[in-house]
């Protein structure tokens, strides 16, 4: 039914598709009263090699060919045991406030139940705490990064 069909901006389309690339955020959605316009991109991974590739889909839009991009070795802590991952999408931050000291550093010995981070979403600051007692042996994001669900964090040996 073409009455139902409706027209978007192919430049704010674009525009949003930039925005995933530049933050490594896999998808953003828009909601105008009945409009809605949802802008997704896909991640593929290759088996043996272990290489993803990231191409922008677009809700109403053919864009051009997928942007091949290799994988951080970070990407592969997602598997390791003592990962600590994203219970939500936000923006990490690794001290309570600007300026101020880190929760913890690589090196750091934690408790179970210690804050290791603050994610914010939705303007509200959610307390990212330890599963588990150890060692912060690796941070794998920066202060002030967007960060996705399940994406790691830290790795607590």
């Amino acid at each position: 039914m073409m009455g139902n069909f409706i027209q978007f901006d192919a430049a704010a389309i674009r525009e949003l598709a930039q925005i995933l690339r530049e933050t490594d955020l896999t998808e953003i959605e828009l909601v105008d009263g009945e409009s809605r316009l949802r802008v997704v991109r896909q991640s593929i991974v290759a088996a043996p090699a272990a290489v993803t590739v990231a191409a922008p889909v677009a809700a109403a839009v053919a864009g051009p060919a997928p942007i091949a991009a290799a994988v951080a070795p970070e990407a592969l802590d997602a598997d390791h045991p003592g990962a600590v991952t994203s219970p939500m999408v936000g923006v990490a931050y690794l001290s309570p406030e600007p300026g101020a000291a880190p929760f913890v550093t690589v090196g750091s010995k934690v408790a179970q139940g210690q804050t290791l981070l603050l994610i914010e979403a939705m303007k509200t600051y959610n307390q990212i705490k330890a599963p588990r007692a150890g060692t912060v042996t690796r941070v794998l994001i920066e202060s002030g990064m967007p960060v996705e669900y399940g994406e790691p964090l830290m790795i607590i040996e």
